[in-house]
């Protein structure tokens, strides 16, 4: 099994590990429900290091990234930003979804998930071969995010002036970025592991609370934010997975992996809902919905910390309208769909 260069660092805080995707993660340090609502009122911070970081060089990164992505990296070349897209195969699948960054100097860097990493080489170095573009693997590198409304009292001193959403600080040896997977006010560092760990000891000896898998699992469903492998596969598109905003059209003369497949799947019948229920018990994945009509399918569930209810995202039919039901554990239960950003759809309810 992998494991983090923070290993023995998260054992040494009492760190529950389990085996995700492979690596040696926390999935909480005692309670999931106080590191839950730890980073949703206050702060906390995540070793998010299992994440692949791939550096790009040559002079047609652009070129290769308005090819590689259906979300328009012009967007963001020459600023400090980071821009969220996925990574489709030529069918439309979604093989990866992930943020690329701008680090000046017209270079860029692309941040993917754990499980998809050697995939992810693989792909990234096939498609640039034409552009003479290099990827590099930062196969050693340092992730940390901390996240939640008091962030940016901790991160103040590691930047020149506050920096907004989406927006990149980078020097010769850190990136701090404004992201994060949580809903909240946060940023992501990205640097070499030495620093790596200087950044950890100084956060987490100033009371800043370590956060485990488990509680980024729930703050990110509260937010309405897809998890690849769960949420979304190569089986299914963006427009079925509430990321159609991230197909950029506007270029008719640019051609990206997926478009002519997109083209033809605008109409998509299927959509991914937010539910909720009043009642007791957790819907899982695969859980069946049904709905007036038709049925679906439960991608991800869980109970809410944030409003006290059990919630989840479902792949259902664009005429499912408001209300739906389940079974658990032989009992019907009845489901209110919404959007799948909780934290405005039930906002009220806090």
């Amino acid at each position: 099994m992998k494991a983090t260069y923070l290993n023995s660092k998260h054992k040494d805080l009492g760190g529950f590990m389990v085996d995700f995707s492979g690596w040696e993660m926390p999935l909480h340090y005692g309670s999931q429900l106080n590191e839950h609502n730890e980073v949703r009122t206050n702060v906390g911070i995540f070793d998010v290091s299992h994440m692949a970081v791939f550096d790009l060089d040559g002079e047609k990164q652009e070129d290769f990234l308005r090819f590689l992505l259906p979300n328009d990296i012009k967007k963001i070349n020459g600023q400090n930003k980071a821009m969220y897209s996925p990574m489709l195969n030529y069918e439309g699948g979604i093989l990866d979804d992930l943020i690329v960054y701008y680090l000046g100097n017209k270079s860029f860097r692309i941040v993917s998930n754990c499980a998809t990493r050697e995939k992810n080489l693989s792909w990234l170095s096939k498609i640039a071969e034409p552009f003479d573009v290099g990827i590099d693997f930062k196969s050693d590198y340092s992730i940390l995010a901390l996240q939640g409304p008091n962030s940016h009292k901790f991160i103040k001193s590691h930047i020149e002036k506050d920096i907004s959403k989406f927006s990149v600080h980078n020097t010769d040896d850190v990136m701090i970025a404004s992201t994060g997977y949580t809903g909240e006010l946060g940023y992501e560092i990205i640097c070499d592991q030495e620093k790596g760990i200087k950044f950890w000891n100084e956060f987490v000896s100033n009371d800043v609370q370590p956060i485990g898998l488990a509680a980024r699992d729930t703050l990110r469903l509260e937010a309405g934010l897809n998890l690849y492998g769960t949420d979304m596969d190569q089986t299914n598109t963006p427009y079925d997975s509430n990321i159609g905003w991230t197909i950029d059209f506007n270029d008719k003369d640019r051609d990206f992996i997926g478009k002519k497949a997109l083209e033809e799947k605008k109409d998509s019948k299927k959509i991914l809902k937010g539910f909720y229920t009043e009642e007791r018990g957790v819907l899982r994945g695969g859980a069946e919905v049904i709905f007036k009509g038709g049925s679906g399918v439960v991608t991800s569930g869980t109970w809410s910390p944030t409003f006290k209810k059990n919630i989840g995202f479902c792949r259902v039919d664009k005429n499912c309208g408001e209300i739906g039901s389940a079974v658990l554990r032989d009992k019907k239960i009845t489901l209110k769909f919404c959007n799948t950003n909780f934290l405005e759809s039930l906002k009220q309810d806090v």
